[in-house]
This record gives C-alpha cells, structure tokens and sequence, in this order.
C-alpha cells in the first residue's frame, strides 16, 4: 500500500510540476486534470475513497469545467485557435495519458480486495464526513464557498465584452 501512495505523490508532483511549467493552457490543464487525480488516488490509498469521489466529481469534474471554460471566454483569436491547432496534435497526449495509465493501475491494485495491502487501514463514511464538515467545520466550509462564488463573479466580468 506504500508502494500505491509513493507512486501516486510521485504523479501527483510530477504532473504538477509539469502544470505550472507550462507554456501551453490546454496541456496545462490536461496535467492539472492527471494531477487532480493523483491526489484522489492518494486518498483511496488512505482509506478515504469517499474523499477521493469527491476529488475526482468537485475538482476534476466541476473546476476543470469552470477553467476550461475561462479559457473559452477569453477568445483570443484566430491566430491562437490555429497555434493550439498545431500544438494539440496526439503527441501532446502522451505525457498525461502515460501519468493516468500508472494511476490506473494503481488504482486497480487498490480496488483489488486484499488482507495484504489493506491491513490496518479503516475506511471514512460520507456520513462521518458530513458530521465533521457540518460540524465544527461549518464556518470554513461557507467560507469555501463563499470564495469559489467570488471566483465565477470575477471570472465572468473578466471575460465580458464591452
């Protein structure tokens, strides 16, 4: 199970770094979405696949929609549409779809019922989850969601046209 975790921080700071490496938005975001499911990967390793659920549907799902579609919004040209043309070709795949490969392996490993990789480890509940987040955490988690509402205001006024 070690193994499992190790491997995923390794594509999870690889990925990573990769994204904030990068000259090119859309393979920026192709690894953001590799790394964002490294992240997962390491909380099914920690007996919390329900926190991995929801790290693959809020932030791979939902914030890589709303970025993607900040990129949209900004329209840069004709010119840009045909560089991401020429730049978007199969091989700009290979990195991202070699770093999801590892990770579905390791996943698979994981998913595999086992008493070798799963000794010790105890799995969180959505409803213990839920007793925390609605509990004493109440405060930080409207103040969460509070911020992503100030996020989309200032990402449509940025992308309006005059």
């Amino acid at each position: 199970m070690e193994i499992c975790f190790y491997a995923a921080a390794a594509v999870a700071v690889l990925s990573t770094f990769l994204v904030v490496t990068g000259k090119n938005p859309v393979h920026a975001l192709l690894y953001l979405v590799v790394s964002l499911f490294a992240v997962a990967m390491i909380f099914f390793t920690l007996g919390a696949p329900f926190a991995g659920a929801l790290e693959i549907i809020v932030y791979a799902g939902a914030i890589m929609v709303l970025f993607v579609f900040v990129v949209m919004m900004l329209n840069l040209g004709e010119a840009v549409v045909q560089q991401e043309k020429l730049w978007l070709t199969p091989r700009a795949w290979i990195g991202p779809a070699l770093l999801s490969s590892v990770l579905l392996g390791l996943l698979l490993y994981v998913l595999v019922p086992s008493d070798l990789h799963m000794a010790g480890a105890t799995t969180i509940s959505p409803k213990q989850v839920g007793i925390v987040l609605y509990g004493p955490y109440l405060l930080a988690v409207e103040l969460a969601s509070m911020l992503l509402l100030g996020a989309l205001v200032a990402a449509y006024h940025l992308g309006k046209h005059e």
